[in-house]
């Protein structure tokens, strides 16, 4: 295996971890615990240094895997919305551009927009002219002279 794939596995299950109810519960346990001798060892500066020493490498190195995590994530996220753009009627264009500059996403965006501003108003054109010919098929149904059925007679 290699140390690519290595890394990745150990980051996403430790990352999983860390997110578990059960790690934040045992690290409040050590919180506590580390506060309860705090009278044992005359909160002296040594006291305090080991749970400092311990959170910043913790923090330290768990900001390492969970951005591993995140990326990976993301990337795979990127891959899986770039295909569906490529397989649908999408413009290609939108494929990449996690990776234009904020400038060129903004004018991307205000296009956008301005297109589903376009398709909105076209929309509500086309609803209204639906309504239209329903309402005129009615008044044309009212119109016409409603043929009368025979009565039924009743069985004695």
């Amino acid at each position: 295996m290699s140390i690519d794939k290595a890394f990745a596995h150990f980051a996403t299950l430790t990352s999983k971890a860390a997110g578990s109810p059960w790690t934040f519960c045992g690290c409040g346990l050590v919180v506590v615990a580390w506060a309860a001798s705090g009278p044992l060892f005359g909160f002296s500066e040594t006291w305090q240094l080991v749970i400092n020493t311990g959170t910043t490498i913790v923090t330290f190195l768990m900001v390492f895997l969970i951005q591993n995590t995140q990326n990976r994530d993301n990337a795979a996220i990127q891959a899986k919305l770039d295909d569906l753009i490529l397989t649908s009627d999408a413009e290609n264009a939108f494929v990449g551009i996690e990776d234009m500059t904020e400038k060129e996403l903004k004018a991307l965006h205000d296009r956008c927009l301005a297109r589903a501003k376009t398709h909105e108003e076209m929309h509500a054109k086309v609803k209204d002219e639906l309504a239209e010919r329903a309402s005129s098929r009615r008044r044309a149904q009212a119109r016409k002279p409603q043929a009368r059925k025979p009565a039924r007679r009743k069985a004695a």
